[in-house]
């Protein structure tokens, strides 16, 4: 496979940071979309491994960073949840304009979330897939809530999350709150993959109960053994690309 970078402009005009891996010799079967976690980057274990085992596998795949994450511009004390989900469309119009558009979206935690969302923008899809992602957001929003008592007049306040410190805008907290996820997956109307770790701490399996409940079929879930809720082992990530791609192929590409 090769590895490429990219960048390219959301609609605030913000430049977007992104890794484009690609089959080596030959077109590639597919292009996918990767949303990467809540504050992570494209640079994790899980969008990385995923990226590269799914272009081993032929399935071109770019990982980029949401808006004021990683390597990209923009401030993320500005963004929402629907702003991720403006960023992935950007994303998806990015592909189609440069190489071809995205047929398969998949989405890591609050990317799972995000995915599902903005398969309904983004004409080419034809599967979506959600790793260890919530089946609603408001817990999210009263939990940043909570953290932001000492917010600015801005709006914004510093939150520690896993370690690292970020500062948070209100438009985000309102964004999660507001968010419906049950319309988002209930009216999906594309196969659905579900992956969910039976030992993800951070959120629990019944999230992925919840979210395979509502979809409707074509629908699969895979429980992962084991894992952790950021796929920080390679043989996890492995796994869930080999999976991705040998379902994937029913559903989206040439070899269809």
């Amino acid at each position: 496979m090769s590895t490429e970078k990219h960048s390219f402009e959301n609609e605030n005009g913000d430049r977007l940071s992104a890794i484009l891996e690609l089959p080596d010799g030959g077109e590639p079967a597919s292009f996918a979309l990767f949303a990467h976690c809540f504050t992570c980057s494209k640079n994790y274990r899980a969008p990385r491994g995923i990226s590269r085992a799914l272009a081993e596998a032929g399935i071109a795949t770019l990982a980029f960073d949401f808006t004021g994450l990683g390597e990209s511009g923009g401030e993320f004390a500005d963004t929402s949840f629907s702003s991720n989900v403006e960023d992935l469309v950007s994303a998806a119009a990015f592909l189609e304009r440069e190489f071809e558009a995205p047929e398969i979206l998949i989405g890591h935690s609050l990317g799972g979330a995000a995915v599902l969302h903005a398969a309904a923008s983004i004409r080419s899809t034809a599967a979506v897939v959600t790793i260890a992602a919530p089946a609603e957001l408001t817990h999210l929003g009263k939990m940043l809530s909570g953290k932001m008592g000492a917010a600015t007049e801005e709006g914004r306040a510093e939150v520690t999350i896993a370690g690292r410190s970020f500062s948070i805008g209100k438009q985000m907290v309102a964004d999660l709150e507001a968010a419906r996820m049950e319309e988002a997956i209930s009216g999906l109307g594309k196969p659905l993959m579900v992956f969910h770790s039976t030992a993800d701490k951070t959120l629990g399996i019944e999230n992925a109960e919840s979210i395979f409940s509502q979809a409707r079929h074509p629908k699969s879930f895979v429980s992962l053994d084991g894992a952790d809720h950021l796929l920080s082992r390679r043989e996890d990530a492995a796994f869930v690309a080999g999976v991705i791609a040998s379902w994937a192929g029913r559903y989206a590409g040439r070899q269809q």
